[in-house]
């Protein structure tokens, strides 16, 4: 998920075939510095950040990933649970199905699903204005009120901090805002039951939405009327990790490789800190720092340069506009479909002008919606839909058999200040 200027990109996609969606494509390969297991099954697949059974899995620092078809049957959608109560009380509610996205910042959950008892007080601004936010992706968008929760995922948590309610009965759901794609409002659209978005960033739109009003993104309500206003960074929507107490520098998504026919579930871990821990070391892996604006750096593919590319779990696949090979045809004209599955090698280049080489493969998505059989991890899925010449999407395939990291900015780290990137 990806903002163009704090950007988010959750691009859906369907193979028509199975009634799927994606978000992005392409196979990853080996990791430069990781200590993910490299094991491979057709069926289910579980790692630890050392290739260890899962007897650690419920570290303080540490929430279990599961790859799985999820509330909508959708492949490549690693999820956490994620705990919210009413800030300063034991009024709470646990959430599954909650989208891990590094292509994001802050935490989404839909008004629907939370009970009376769990009732999460209105944000306002310095003038008494209830905030409200659309968030608008490459294909749609989410909107709903700002509220404040105490966010507890595993052993840590965030207070009172803010997070977005979707609902699509708050008040009008301004023109500026419903004016990019489709509504993303409900859980079965979304299809998952929240977003986490903990990307390299603290809040999801930062100074430019806090120096003046952008429409999309922020907005007073009274009433039915809302109106874009500027909004301060502190009252918007934040990554809860920069607000733990501890293991608050960034993350670690840890997901085995798996064959290329894929998984019918995959379970990994969502690693809070960088180099924190005895659990969380960075290891060899490779540091690509990134854009402090818009976190981003460069891919060169086949003598082409996208210069604004990044690291996304929430995208399904690698979504990447190439003419090596054609897309598939109508009702999958999202996602490419070669001959036969390829191998490709791009260079990924941080703006510290650090060069990391990566290998991956592209399968035909075609075939693989017809042999799908149940898999919901899928490492050989790209496409061409929702990015534009100069975007490289490294989705969730490019998470298989690596340990990724996202520091974030400002934060101290044993690879240097974020934000950056490494793997």
């Amino acid at each position: 998920m990806h903002r163009t200027f704090r950007s988010i990109t959750l691009a859906l996609a369907a193979l028509i075939a199975l009634a799927v969606t994606a978000c992005g494509g392409g196979g990853g390969g080996g990791s430069s510095g990781g200590t993910a297991s490299a094991a491979a099954s057709n069926n289910n697949v579980s790692t630890t950040p050392n290739g260890n059974t899962n007897a650690t899995a419920h570290a303080a620092n540490v929430a279990p990933i599961t790859v799985d078809n999820g509330i909508s049957g959708v492949p490549n959608m690693p999820f956490v649970s994620v705990t919210v109560c009413a800030p300063g009380t034991s009024n709470c509610q646990t959430i599954d199905h909650v989208l891990v996205d590094t292509g994001s910042w802050g935490l989404r959950l839909f008004a629907s699903q939370l009970t009376s008892a769990a009732a999460l007080p209105q944000q306002t601004d310095a003038s008494g204005n209830a905030l409200a936010e659309c968030m608008q992706f490459f294909d749609g968008y989410t909107w709903g009120p700002v509220r404040l929760a105490d966010v507890k995922i595993s052993g840590e948590t965030a207070s009172a901090l803010p997070v977005q309610l979707i609902d699509p009965n708050y008040a009008a759901v301004p023109a500026s805002c419903s004016n990019t794609g489709t509504a993303r409002n409900t859980p079965g659209a979304l299809a998952a039951n929240g977003i986490l978005g903990i990307g390299v960033f603290k809040h999801d739109c930062g100074a430019a939405c806090a120096q003046q009003a952008i429409a999309g993104t922020y907005y007073a309500c009274s009433g039915t009327s809302c109106t874009s206003i500027a909004v301060e960074e502190r009252l918007q929507v934040a990554n809860p990790v920069p607000y733990f107490a501890t293991d608050n520098n960034g993350v670690i998504v840890s997901l085995p490789a798996i064959a290329p026919s894929g998984a019918t579930s995959v379970d990994g871990q969502l690693i809070f800190g960088i180099g924190t821990a005895a659990n969380n070391g960075l290891g060899s892996a490779t540091v690509l720092t990134v854009d402090a604006m818009r976190g981003v750096f460069a891919t060169s593919e086949n003598g082409t340069t996208y210069a604004s590319s990044f690291i996304d779990s929430g995208s399904t696949g690698l979504f990447f506009a190439t003419n090596q090979m054609s897309a598939c045809a109508s009702p999958n004209s999202d996602y490419y479909c070669p001959a036969s599955t390829t191998q490709f090698s791009a260079i990924n280049r941080g703006a510290n002008g650090v060069a990391s080489a990566v290998t991956f493969s592209v399968g035909n998505a075609s075939n693989i919606a017809q042999n799908r059989a149940g898999a919901a991890a899928l490492p050989l899925l790209a496409g061409p839909a929702f990015v534009g010449s100069t975007v490289f999407d490294w989705g969730l395939p490019f998470f298989y058999g690596r340990n990724v990291y996202a520091a974030i900015e400002q934060q101290s780290t044993p690879g240097g200040v974020g934000p950056y990137f490494a793997y």
